[in-house]
């Protein structure tokens, strides 16, 4: 009897099928890429079945096939092909996706096995990331990784969808047919793509001089996907960031600006998350909205401290920012350890002992991004960093000069302030370093503090 579901409506029944390597030979290959922390294949199924679940799959069944070795037709062996044409007919399956990478010919043979249609990780991402894309620059990014992805694959791929809406019109949406392209065709869009995309980037680095005219230290929130940057984003500045316990729920970058405790203002990004084996083809795509994190003055990594494979989640959001170019010079990047709330008391106080185990500017921060648990550590641990970079000024601010004096609060540290008999000022301030120009600029008076003698 075929299995039906009264509730499932318009989704499509899925099957989530992780074809794993065999625990020797996948810690041979895991040696090669000098990786320290392994993934478990429960571990992996469940997040292969949470990215489908992000695009309303109907997930009837997830199932981890062991992988002794690969078929260069289908991947995986006859008898387990057999097995999962079974279960597709049983099931009523429409789709199903392998958490691996197919050729085209993979895919296609699978497909003619199955009765059904076929997508790999690769494909099932920038599934994902076709129905996120908010902005213009995030759509025409996904369409080119897209047809990227497609140049070497039927274009009639993407039709399981066709009952779907969301995502963009090469996607499939309600009552649509998909329209054979050829090569030529894509090659031509991708073209056109990719010109639009460098007039995108000259207005992002207008905007990028326009700040630094005023400009403020720029802090970029990363970390693996559903880790939780968008929770903390949301408690740090009171914006309204999509944040939902799902995969990918954030794509397009934000910035918002946060007022330190002790004056001063900073701008926050939130950034699209990272995830294991990220497609090639986005990584590239991305480098753009990632821009925000390559000219970050700090990084803030957000981990999920209570999910069980953290450790290996650190090592592949490291990979990706490496393939960024992003350096690692001391005290750029600053751990941040949420979702403390998900743990024990006695887990937790372990969590902070070894986060205090840790040097100086490497000490991670324990914190709930949801119930606000060690929020102001973080907050002081932030103005404390940036403090500490700035230049130390002494300058003198005229009686009648108010609007000097606000625009020293509002974009300075005042740390010392003496009024003399005639109502004018005598402040020490620390301002950042790209902002002391035109402070010295502002108040013709202003030098480093040792330089003159004090009023």
């Amino acid at each position: 009897m075929k299995d039906t579901d009264p509730v499932a409506g318009a989704k499509t029944r899925g099957l989530v099928v992780g074809p794993y390597r065999a625990a020797r030979r996948r810690r041979q290959a895991d040696r090669t890429k000098r990786l320290s922390h392994e993934r478990s294949p429960e571990a992996r199924i469940a997040e292969a079945r949470g990215l489908a679940e992000a695009i309303d799959v109907l997930v009837a069944d997830a199932k981890v096939v062991s992988l002794a070795q690969m078929r260069p037709a289908t991947f995986l062996g006859q008898g387990k092909v057999d097995e999962i044409t079974a279960l597709v007919r049983d099931r009523a399956i429409a789709l199903v996706i392998l958490d691996c990478a197919l050729s085209p010919v993979q895919q296609r043979n699978l497909e003619k096995a199955f009765g059904a249609k076929v997508i790999d990780r690769t494909g099932l991402i920038l599934e994902i990331f076709g129905r996120r894309a908010r902005t213009r620059e995030g759509a025409l990014q996904v369409e080119l990784a897209h047809l990227t992805y497609q140049k070497s694959r039927l274009v009639r791929s993407w039709t399981h969808l066709e009952r779907q809406r969301g995502g963009f019109g090469f996607l499939g949406g309600p009552g649509e047919t998909q329209i054979e392209t050829d090569r030529r065709l894509i090659q031509e869009r991708i073209t056109r793509i990719q010109r639009d995309l460098e007039g995108v980037k000259k207005m992002r680095g207008l905007h990028r001089k326009k700040r630094r005219a005023v400009p403020y230290p720029i802090v970029a929130l990363v970390g693996y996907t559903n880790a939780g940057k968008s929770t903390l984003f949301n408690r740090l500045t009171k914006a309204e960031v999509i944040a939902e316990d799902m995969l990918f729920a954030t794509l397009d970058p934000t910035l918002r600006a946060l007022i330190l405790p002790r004056g001063g203002e900073i701008i926050l990004s939130d950034t699209v998350g990272f995830i294991s084996d990220l497609p090639t083809m986005l990584v590239a795509a991305f480098k753009a909205t990632l821009e925000e994190v390559t000219e970050a003055d700090l990084i803030l990594h957000v981990r999920d401290i209570a999910h069980p494979d953290s450790e290996a989640q650190r090592e592949d959001v490291e990979r990706v920012l490496a393939e960024l170019g992003i350096d690692d010079r001391p005290g750029r990047l600053l751990e941040i350890w949420n979702k403390i709330d998900l743990l024990d008391a006695e887990k937790t106080l372990a969590l902070r002992n070894a986060a205090r185990r840790q040097p100086g500017k490497a000490t991670p921060i324990a914190i709930s991004a949801l119930t606000g648990q060690g929020i102001d550590e973080l907050v002081e641990r932030l103005a404390a960093r940036l403090a500490a970079e700035r230049v130390i000024l002494d300058l003198h601010v005229d009686a009648g000069d108010g609007r000097g004096r606000n625009w020293l609060y509002e974009h300075t540290e005042v740390l010392n302030r003496s009024e003399m008999a005639d109502g004018s000022l005598d402040l020490t301030v620390g301002a950042a370093p790209a902002l002391v120009g035109r402070v010295r600029e502002r108040f013709a008076e202003a030098a480093p503090v040792g330089a003159k003698s004090r009023r």
